[in-house]
């Protein structure tokens, strides 16, 4: 099946773009980033990269994308702040989300902006190993009930709590998890060094050392559809601990998955030494 990866050129494939946010997200027009908006953002630095089956009878189908926009940092710097990745339900599993960003990061590196930013649901476990053991991103900043009330089924009846996502994506540390060259962490290395494992009914006080794991469910939707009032819970007991780390200066810097349980790793006074490059960046 071959997947070509390229820049939505056409505003047929920007209308693509419309159809599989309602797809994937079951959006309706109020929650949707309508074709005008994102065609016009790629026309002012701005990314919509779609990921095409070129295999169909009738020309290439549009199975996922990537939309991200230039911002600022809260430093001043440039950056992209990537609002949105999507992969059509019969392509997912396929590791098609994963060379989305990989293909986003080497545009981003070509405008010569060394930083990518976006949220996620720190529930999600799933997401959480995409995004901070294979792409090597982190996190700092907690952000609790950020879009408010959401109205489509993924997000609806929980407040919209977000970790939002460092990408520095000409580091050393990037690199590594990119290319799997890193010193690989297990929660069990990890427990035997003793590194507290934080869960239920476990509270923020007993954050302390030089690194922290941290559980969530390994499938927090299922939790949600079965059990409404234990899914609250573990949104309100993970802002309390994940809020409290934050400002005792730890960083999310990993993520595992063993035997079934899910943990982030955090480590205290830890820096990804963002503007250290290990790749060279265009003038």
């Amino acid at each position: 099946m071959p997947i070509v990866i390229r820049l939505v050129q056409t505003h047929d494939e920007y209308r693509a773009v419309e159809r599989l946010q309602r797809e994937v997200w079951g959006f309706g027009d109020a929650e949707m980033v309508p074709g005008a908006l994102l065609l016009t953002a790629q026309k002012n630095g701005g990314l919509v990269l779609g990921a095409f089956d070129d295999g169909k009878e009738f020309g290439p189908q549009l199975v996922g994308f990537v939309f991200s926009f230039v911002g600022l940092a809260a430093n001043g710097r440039i950056k992209h702040s990537s609002h949105m990745a999507a992969v059509a339900p019969e392509y997912q599993n396929r590791k098609l989300g994963h060379q989305l960003k990989l293909v986003q990061r080497e545009h981003v590196l070509m405008q010569g902006i060394t930083h990518i930013t976006w949220t996620f649901d720190p529930l999600e476990s799933r997401n959480a190993y995409l995004n901070l053991h294979k792409l090597g991103a982190t996190c700092q900043t907690y952000l609790p009930n950020v879009y408010g009330e959401m109205r489509d089924a993924i997000n609806a009846g929980l407040p919209t709590d977000r970790f939002q996502l460092d990408w520095f994506i000409a580091t050393k540390h990037v690199e590594s998890h990119i290319q799997k060259t890193y010193q690989n962490t297990s929660m069990r290395e990890c427990q035997s060094e003793s590194v507290p494992l934080l869960s239920p009914p476990q509270t923020p006080d007993t954050i302390e050392g030089k690194r922290v794991l941290v559980e969530i469910p390994s499938d927090f939707q299922s939790i949600k559809k079965q059990d409404p009032e234990l899914a609250r819970a573990w949104r309100q007991h993970t802002r309390d601990i994940f809020e409290a780390a934050f400002k005792k200066g730890y960083t999310v810097i990993d993520f595992m998955y063993e035997d079934g349980r899910s943990c982030y790793l955090l480590a205290k006074d830890w820096t990804p030494h963002a503007y250290q490059t290990s790749r060279v960046i265009p003038d």
